[in-house]
């Protein structure tokens, strides 16, 4: 049955109203709440976080880093040549390999001093170093220092005008729990943010390896390619300088969330001793070409190691003194190895000038370029007239 059934129609009317008289306060509530967070909404442009990156991108830069490897390879045959050239080694060849790293770096100088790890661009003299700024501009840096055990590098690049860049006199405090920004080049992809909290400080921990002291703990994504870049405060202010991420711990554990970095204090004291080294500096000369950095002409051009003719050597292998220089070596489908000159035979005549010494060849070589044809005149001349065998071949240069 009905509760309402017995109720009559004016006791109805004053339920209802009480009802209706209820319910405004709380339809004005919610409508109230409704308009004041439309109103409140905060605008993305001016977070925090959006502001502290827009202070500081400007100021970092990928780092690609090209290193040059070299490694002599000896001949297979040097021991069978051995047997008959006595203690004679022919010159190794030597291979020439490119290794290429990313980092990332900060510039902490309007007139382009960058920071940067010192493992992204260890073994600075065999290495090209291109910085990439923000807005897409291209420049060659130099290495100036560096420091293996605190992790840290000084590279410089030049322009006319003075470079943006973050303040090492204005350091964030390093508290527990603040936020934390790490801006950099990770796995290759620039201007990358990852955000997180500085989770502990003080660290002392292992990565493959190598041993890193007094370094802050965050949990934000450092990647590879985030090495050397800056770690910032909703500031903008330095936090610290990406180094490492532990994937694993000691025991081989898996971790979530570990990334270091090295304090901004340690950076600020560091880049003070690098900026005294860098006023010592004598100034840059100028890199070798690729043609400068070769040994020898007549190994670049025709594909032939040669080596002069000492008296030990001239008497072992029963040749005439004081005549041509050895061929100890040819480049396998190189311009000699197709002519047919082997390795021990004699250059005794470049074009029409007879040589003595390699010094005296490359000396004749070297205005020879790509295309050049040289008439080589080798062959074999014994000692004591044992007898000659000589022929004029020319090569066309590669």
């Amino acid at each position: 049955m009905n509760s309402l059934a017995g109720t009559p129609r004016c006791g109805l009317r004053r339920l209802k109203r009480r009802t209706a008289q209820r319910a405004v306060p709380a339809i004005l509530v919610a409508v109230l709440f409704l308009a004041q967070g439309v109103s409140g909404q905060t605008d993305p442009a001016s977070e925090p976080a959006v502001l502290a990156i827009a202070k500081v991108l400007p100021a970092v830069v990928n780092i690609n880093t090209e290193r040059v490897v070299r490694r002599r390879v000896h001949d297979p045959f040097e021991d069978f040549a051995a047997q008959f050239f006595g203690n004679y080694r022919s010159q190794p060849r030597e291979i020439r390999q490119t290794l290429q790293s990313l980092g990332s770096g900060f510039i902490v100088d309007p007139a382009g001093y960058i920071v940067t790890n010192e493992h992204v661009v260890q073994r600075a003299a065999d290495l090209k170093i291109e910085v990439t700024m923000n807005d897409g501009k291209v420049y060659n840096a130099r290495y100036i220092t560096g420091d293996e055990q605190k992790d840290l590098a000084f590279i410089k690049i030049e322009a006319k005008a003075d470079f943006p860049f973050i303040d090492l006199n204005s350091l964030s405090p390093n508290l527990l729990g603040q936020t934390v920004l790490v801006v950099g080049n990770a796995l290759g992809y620039g201007s990358s943010i990852s955000r997180g909290v500085l989770s502990a400080t003080k660290r002392d921990i292992t990565v493959e390896e190598v041993d890193y002291k007094n370094l802050l703990q965050t949990d934000a994504a450092i990647n590879p390619g985030n090495s050397g870049g800056p770690v910032i405060d909703l500031s903008g202010r330095l936090v610290g300088v990406s180094s490492a991420k532990m994937a694993f711990t000691p025991q081989g554990v898996p971790t979530q969330g570990l990334g270091f970095a090295i304090p901004a204090e340690t950076v600020r004291d560091s880049v003070t001793r690098f900026r005294e080294i860098a006023k010592n500096q004598p100034a840059p000369k100028p890199k070798p070409t690729e043609a400068e950095e070769r040994a020898s002409k007549a190994q670049q051009l025709f594909g032939m190691q040669l080596q002069n003719l000492t008296a030990d050597l001239t008497d072992a292998l029963g040749y005439a003194p004081g005549k041509g220089v050895l061929i100890s070596a040819v480049e396998p489908d190189s311009p000699a190895d197709r002519a047919g000159i082997q390795r021990g035979l004699v250059i005794y005549r470049i074009g029409k000038y007879n040589v003595t010494s390699v010094k005296q060849a490359e000396t004749l070589l070297s205005r020879a370029g790509s295309g050049s044809e040289v008439d080589f005149t080798v062959g074999i001349i014994r000692a004591n007239g044992g007898g000659q065998a000589m022929e004029t071949v020319p090569l066309t240069a590669r």
